[in-house]
């Protein structure tokens, strides 16, 4: 299993907030390239980032700070936020990003989305961010009427690199996360499932091990020291 710590970006620095709420920010380290090698020193391969400028714009903002992450520290880059349109994949795949994940355009573009998929086979990620049992979409500011699994299984059969599903309820609440869900989703799909929303301790990070996972992506349990990168890699491992 995979351990994908996490940068969420808001005007070039690293934030998180709590449960996806814009008004609920928490700032961490205003140099994220930075904060990426630290990373990548202690032995973590995948970097998750989160333009949440883009998520609210709808187009990629903080495009140039990824590339500085992509240029200067050799992780691989999950990047999701504000991916609508093939030219965001196409810049940001050329910026150096190994995928990316398209969350509201999946949604609401499906027929275009599942072209995509097609034409840049593994490099997409389906995110599924849940509300309840539904997505939600905008940066988590539209709640849609679809359920997570319903949308999983109708992408089942494209060639997605993996599915990333967040607890929004979960999210930056240090609190666990949602097993039961993520365990479904494992389930019921054969893509790889990465979880993210509230993964806190060690044994979280074994819980969703056991449960199946290919990834669990790690925010700020991290930042707030609840759990070490260097821990929750060996109990992935």
């Amino acid at each position: 299993m995979e351990i994908l710590p996490a940068i969420d970006l808001i005007n070039g620095r690293c934030v998180r907030l709590i449960q996806g709420r814009y008004d609920r920010q928490i700032n961490y380290n205003d140099d994220p390239v930075a904060q990426a090698r630290q990373f990548y020193d202690v032995g973590a391969a995948w970097l998750h980032v989160v333009d949440l400028d883009g998520a609210k714009r709808g187009q990629p903002v903080n495009a140039d700070v990824v590339a500085e992450i992509a240029k200067n520290v050799p992780m691989m880059i999950e990047l999701g936020g504000g991916i609508r349109t093939e030219e965001a994949i196409v810049k940001m795949l050329d910026a150096g990003v190994t995928r990316l994940i398209l969350g509201s355009s999946a949604i609401k573009q499906f027929d275009w989305f599942c072209q995509m998929a097609q034409k840049y086979p593994h490099k997409l990620v389906l995110g599924l961010d849940a509300r309840g049992s539904t997505v939600a979409t905008e940066g988590w500011l539209e709640q849609g009427r679809q359920t997570v699994l319903d949308f999983a299984n109708r992408c089942a059969d494209l060639p997605l690199a993996a599915i990333v599903c967040t607890d929004i309820s979960k999210d930056g609440m240090l609190a666990g996360p949602n097993i039961e869900r993520t365990q479904q989703l494992v389930e019921a799909v054969k893509l790889p499932i990465i979880a993210a929303g509230g993964v806190t301790t060690v044994e979280d990070v074994k819980t969703l091990k056991a449960a199946g996972v290919a990834g669990a992506i790690i925010g700020r349990a991290l930042y707030e020291g609840t759990v070490t990168l260097t821990g929750a890699l060996a109990a992935a491992r």
